[in-house]
């Protein structure tokens, strides 16, 4: 199996691709934005830039994949308040550029386009687990964009006959993830904290909030369940069908370091609104894959704590 990754810099890239390889025994096509420094061991490594057309054509072209998973986005939704039309090139003209390549390279290649679970908007507590039938309510503009990513696949899949499958991913954590994320910037603090590099003390926003977190290594095994077994034309969720409070998130964290860390709140990181609880429905792709996930979270969040107590 022939795969192309577009957009392999950010942090699920790199596991994506040991995965496809290690696991897979796929052979890996790979791009990255000119800027970005990246090492896939074993990939092919493409400079792309997704809003360039001739280019994303060309290299359809050339590699003719047998399935394309289409990473690249803009991904911050603080960034997407300050720069949406960045967002919306991006995610929107992005895709469709993807997809038009490979519709016009005539080749029957099956495609992943990966979305959010920031599509469905504020969710009721009720409505938990949230399945994919339920009526999208995007409340921000890298959400919005996303949701549209979704609808131009399914479009392209039933106009087209094209063999597209849409993910919404909900949060994805593990070693290497930016400490702009919670449970990353949480074991960056601890592991700062053993060496005596900040005080004991961890000051945090709303820890009642609810989210469903998987380990990122899970994360991919679902991709490439997807890729096989999926049905063209559908949207899958992908979490692990559980959400935990954030406090109970950096608890565990605290609890595997012998440090004595105090936590406390800042009413200053308390967003002006939080869903309390959003947690995934998972039962289609369990049903059409056989994905199970393999890493606890304990285990993930050790993982993660040995990664930055190795960064500082």
């Amino acid at each position: 199996m022939r795969a192309l990754i577009i957009g392999a810099a950010g942090f699920v890239g790199s596991y994506l691709t040991e995965h496809l390889q290690k696991e897979s025994g796929w052979s890996v096509s790979a791009t990255k934005l000119p800027q970005e420094d990246c090492s896939l061991l074993g990939a092919e490594l493409y400079d792309l830039d997704i809003l360039d057309k001739d280019s994303v054509k060309a290299l359809m072209d050339k590699l003719m994949p047998d399935c394309v998973f289409h990473l690249a986005a803009q991904s911050s939704v603080a960034l997407s308040w300050k720069r949406p039309q960045l967002t919306v090139d991006v995610n929107i003209k992005g895709c469709v550029n993807v997809l038009e390549a490979v519709r016009q390279a005539g080749a029957k290649t099956r495609v992943l386009l990966i979305g959010s679970s920031e599509e469905y908007g504020a969710v009721r507590e009720a409505e938990n687990p949230v399945s994919e039938e339920r009526i999208l309510h995007p409340v921000n503009i890298y959400a919005a964009a996303k949701a549209c990513q979704n609808m131009l696949g399914t479009i392209y899949a039933g106009a087209y006959g094209m063999d597209i499958l849409m993910v919404r991913a909900f949060n994805h954590i593990g070693p290497g993830q930016a400490p702009a994320f919670a449970a990353a910037d949480f074991c960056r603090q601890t592991a700062k904290i053993e060496r005596g590099m900040q005080e004991p003390v961890i000051r945090t926003g709303n820890l009642s909030v609810k989210r469903d977190f998987t380990d990122v290594r899970d994360i991919v095994c679902a991709y490439a369940a997807l890729m096989q077994r999926g049905i063209a034309g559908e949207t899958y969720n992908v979490g692990s069908g559980r959400a935990i409070a954030i406090r109970e998130l950096l608890e565990e964290i605290i609890g595997l370091s012998n440090a004595a860390i105090r936590i406390e709140t800042d009413p200053d990181k308390f967003r002006p609104a939080d869903v309390p609880v959003v947690e995934a429905d998972i039962r289609k792709l369990e049903r059409d894959t056989g994905w199970v996930k393999r890493y606890e979270l304990k285990d993930t969040l050790k993982d993660m704590l040995e990664y930055w107590r190795g960064k500082v």
